[in-house]
């Protein structure tokens, strides 16, 4: 009986063990990670960027989505806490607290470089990023850290190397109105307070036309106000 105990024991330690290593979307990867559709086209099938896509349209970016070689895409949650945002500070500055702001108040003009500065022309994906990164040129022209970072997290015998992570940072001023670096050099010198880092959830879907990366849903839309997230 007590052999019999062991070996059941045995099995299940196996079972979970290969269940993990195969089911396992840990450091951004994904499990099926090539879809064979455009990157517009695979955001429309998923109901956690209806806002992002609705955005997309209003601003006529489509195709622009699709020739950019990365696109980090928010979900409906980052749009709302920018209109959320958006919507207190106008009630600030026009002293009503009773002001209604919706996604449909948007100036979706004025907001269209808001939404190429997650566009980036390469590939960027995690076999080749370092953990210093890229600091590359947005469609907007604005340049933005890019890089992967390893976890402790999860410390197992499953793992044998630590997960790694992509993240997306703006670098902001010190002070309103000051500079910012220029180069990779540059940001490894800045305060860092003056780096907005946003996590991505999901990193590596490969789409017919690019790499798409998924920020966290805590992340504003645009770095609202220049707050970190």
């Amino acid at each position: 009986m007590k052999t019999l105990k062991i070996f059941m024991l045995a099995l299940l330690a196996a079972t979970v063990f290969f269940s993990c290593k195969k089911d396992s979307t840990l450091g951004g990867s994904v499990f099926n990670a090539k879809v064979d559709m455009t990157t517009y086209d695979y955001l429309k099938t998923n109901h956690a960027f209806d806002t992002l896509v609705v955005m997309i349209d209003k601003m006529q970016l489509k195709e622009e989505v699709n020739s950019s070689g990365t696109f980090f895409a928010m979900t409906n949650y980052s749009i709302h806490n920018f209109v959320q945002a958006k919507q207190a500070q106008l009630r600030v500055t026009t002293n009503d607290e009773n002001l209604i702001f919706t996604f449909d108040s948007l100036n979706f003009t004025a907001l269209k470089d808001s939404l190429r500065a997650y566009m980036f022309k390469d590939k960027l994906t995690l076999d080749n990023l370092t953990q210093t990164g890229v600091y590359a040129s947005a469609n907007d022209g604005e340049k933005r850290l890019i890089n992967k970072r390893p976890t402790t997290n999860y410390v197992s015998q499953i793992f044998t190397t630590n997960p790694q992570y992509i993240y997306l940072t703006k670098v902001v001023p010190l002070k309103p109105g000051g500079p910012v670096p220029v180069d990779i050099g540059g940001v490894g010198q800045v305060d860092p307070s003056q780096l907005l880092t946003t996590l991505c959830q999901t990193t590596g879907i490969i789409t017919t036309t690019g790499i798409l990366h998924v920020l966290n849903n805590n992340h504003t839309f645009t770095y609202f106000n220049d707050t970190n997230n």
